[in-house]
């Protein structure tokens, strides 16, 4: 009997937008993937093999970006099978969504320890989008293990509140101490990103994505599916992923893999799967 391919279930929340793209990053890597509705039965939620929260704008930001979808049921479901050790990973909104409902850092479980506040930037405010560049913190992750730790990745940011800060005196530390800190800003030649715009939103410690303590589950501020083929890398981007694009030649070049796949191709790791050709 052929053993099949584990199964995705990338959540729609009212108000995203980023979970049909989301779904073809995490098929290109070779998995089977449904957009699941917010209101969906739990009972099926459960035969999946892993979740990814895609980005966009959950009952419109009310309150606080992710804090009204963090109470959904469907959020308490998805934290117990994450104590089961399944994959989950949050991309922008859904990363705020983790940290609202207290499944990262994780350290005291189901505990808020963390925020993503509002971006502070030089005179302006609001919505901000770019391309950044990412150092690999942690290579062991269910977001991370299809790359190497000392990566520079460049994928695109796109948030109002996407700055990781923490009230809890010491938190940030152990953090890093504890290898959860995942993904940092850094320059394109992995240079520390000490102020914008390598750092976008002000971010402490320059951080981009942090790990519960077990790796299985992953809140990324950046957005993968928005680099996942090369054609949707700026040619005028700094780097070694800008040369590529500017070096292509035809289409199934510029079809082939992003810097931003490697986060899905991760989660076919997670389970042993070969990634798929693309």
């Amino acid at each position: 009997m052929t053993k099949s391919m584990p199964r995705i279930a990338v959540i729609r929340f009212p108000g995203m937008n980023c979970e049909e793209e989301t779904k073809r990053a995490v098929v290109d890597a070779g998995l089977e993937c449904d957009v699941f509705m917010w209101n969906g039965p739990t009972s099926e939620l459960v035969e999946y093999d892993g979740y990814v929260l895609p980005g966009g704008f959950s009952y419109q930001d009310r309150v606080r970006a992710g804090s009204i979808a963090a109470k959904d049921e469907i959020v308490d479901c998805l934290f117990e099978e994450a104590e089961r050790g399944k994959p989950v990973i949050g991309i922008c909104n859904g990363a705020q969504i983790l940290l609202e409902a207290g499944m990262v850092p994780g350290i005291e479980r189901g505990r808020v320890q963390m925020g993503l506040a509002t971006n502070i930037m030089p005179d302006r405010d609001g919505y901000y989008t770019r391309w950044t560049h990412l150092r690999v913190a942690n290579d062991g992750t269910c977001a991370t293990r299809a790359y190497e730790r000392g990566d520079v990745v460049p994928i695109p940011v796109a948030h109002a509140e996407g700055r990781f800060v923490s009230a809890e005196k010491g938190l940030i530390e152990t953090l890093f101490a504890n290898d959860q800190v995942v993904l940092t800003y850094c320059g394109p030649e992995a240079g520390e990103a000490r102020e914008f715009p390598a750092n976008p939103n002000g971010s402490t410690k320059a951080i981009a994505g942090i790990s519960n303590p077990e790796g299985n589950v992953v809140a990324m501020m950046p957005h993968p599916e928005r680099a996942a083929r090369l054609y949707q890398v700026p040619g005028n981007l700094a780097g070694p992923w800008g040369a590529r694009k500017r070096e292509a030649r035809d289409a199934e070049a510029m079809f082939g893999p992003g810097p931003g796949l490697p986060v899905m191709s991760s989660l076919a790791g997670f389970f042993g799967a070969e990634p798929r050709e693309v």
